[in-house]
């Protein structure tokens, strides 16, 4: 029988199945145990593994993150709850100097099997410094590995898989997928690094979403259904190792390609898909690109400007259209309210 679970529980469940497989596994953060517990994705745990392996942490983000490394480098497995993806700029020597070179800088011999969990994305008006998706700074850095699970199966499939993983892995969460609910089984399952999914199938267009991008590419499927158009919607999951062949397959097959971002377009993980996907066709086949995400320019705060800012279902359908039908076409499609509370369920 199917069970149906949120993204939170998900991540929870993930967490205490692996924390009582492993003796190694430890979780730790600013607020991990507090009575919220981090949206409710580490509720129970302190009271069933006790301080020891669950514990708060002050807001020392450099510091923190030096534990963490250290932990990893001795033997055990740690998850370092940073909340914010913003503030781990002040860990930055940390995890790119540190945790993601060591394996290399002596020669195999040692390793840092650590989970870094952040939120990135809007929400109620976090603006400049609590909005942002830098996970294109962390697909940059050899040795790091970095996951935007979709979905509730993934949450958890691929929370199990980093924390089984030899390396360091930044695990991207974003705060609105946390209220989604999906089908997950209760058994331990992982989801592999470095394989995408393909969502739906289609013949006209190729959407690419990435993290709670997936959502809004498969509302905008559906908006396009209504004129004629049929897209094929891809979730990369892992974003380093990054899956470019199913990207590119489904491109070929299309011949226009749409990658969308909760990160800044420039430099961003849409400029590193779509300049790969070029690269491999660019011989034998013409393939029409287009990235969306951010404007060059500072996260808002209000409701009224993060509508303008953050791409959405109708945005992405629009830009979606020019790119079949050619030109500047002014079609936006009218909101569909079975659409606006749509659910990504699985499974897979």
């Amino acid at each position: 029988m199917e069970r149906t679970l949120s993204y939170i529980d998900a991540i929870r469940e993930a967490t205490d199945q692996e924390m009582a497989r492993d003796g190694s596994v430890v979780i730790f953060g600013l607020d991990v145990d507090d009575p919220k517990a981090i949206q409710g994705t580490t509720r129970g745990l302190l009271e069933k593994y006790g301080p020891q392996r669950v514990f708060g942490t002050p807001l020392s983000e450099d510091a923190m993150t030096g534990v963490a490394i250290g932990m990893a480098l001795a033997g055990l497995r740690p998850i370092h709850v940073h909340i914010r993806m913003d503030f781990m700029l002040l860990a930055m020597n940390q995890l790119v100097n540190i945790a993601a070179k060591s394996r290399y800088m002596y020669g195999g011999q040692v390793h840092v099997p650590m989970v870094v969990r952040c939120m990135i994305g809007k929400s109620w008006g976090q603006g400049a410094q609590h909005s942002q998706g830098l996970h294109s700074l962390f697909m940059h850095i050899p040795g790091l590995k970095v996951v935007a699970p979709a979905n509730p199966y993934d949450a958890k499939g691929c929370l199990i898989q980093a924390i089984r993983d030899g390396d360091p892995v930044i695990y991207v969460e974003h705060r609105i997928l946390h209220f989604q609910k999906g089908v997950v089984p209760e058994s331990e399952y992982t989801v592999p690094a470095g394989k995408a999914r393909v969502l739906a199938q289609g013949h006209d267009i190729t959407l690419v979403g990435i993290s709670y991008m997936v959502l809004e590419c498969l509302r905008a499927r559906d908006y396009l259904a209504s004129t004629g158009i049929d897209a094929e919607v891809i979730d990369p999951v892992w974003l380093s190792p990054l899956d470019i062949d199913t990207i590119v397959k489904s491109a070929r097959k299309t011949g226009r390609l749409c990658v969308v971002d909760n990160g800044w377009t420039v430099c961003g993980a849409g400029a590193e898909i779509v300049s790969q996907v070029i690269e491999r066709l660019q011989h034998d086949r013409h393939v029409a690109v287009q990235r969306l995400g951010y404007a060059p320019v500072t996260c808002p705060p209000t409701p009224v400007l993060e509508e303008l800012y953050y791409p959405n279902a109708r945005t992405i359908a629009s830009t979606a259209y020019d790119l079949v039908k050619g030109g500047k076409n002014a079609w936006l499609p009218q909101e569909r309210k079975d659409l606006v509370e749509f659910e990504f369920r699985g499974p897979f």
